[in-house]
């Protein structure tokens, strides 16, 4: 999933506010654009599931 350099930043900005991982944020809108267009759905509240539960990478 491409984004503009303001969606980037704005991304960027309200993870910082709200103390949540740019990252795990990103896999999730991504995992929601790939099954977007799908007929059918099936296993993307799993998958939405498992990112959640995913640790942070170490940094």
């Amino acid at each position: 999933m491409k984004l503009s350099a303001d969606d980037q930043q704005l991304l960027d900005e309200l993870c910082r506010q709200n103390n949540v991982s740019r990252d795990k944020v990103r896999k999730l809108l991504e995992t929601v654009y790939e099954y977007e267009f799908k007929e059918r759905r099936t296993g993307v509240y799993d998958a939405l599931r498992e990112i959640l539960k995913s640790r942070p990478p170490a940094e």
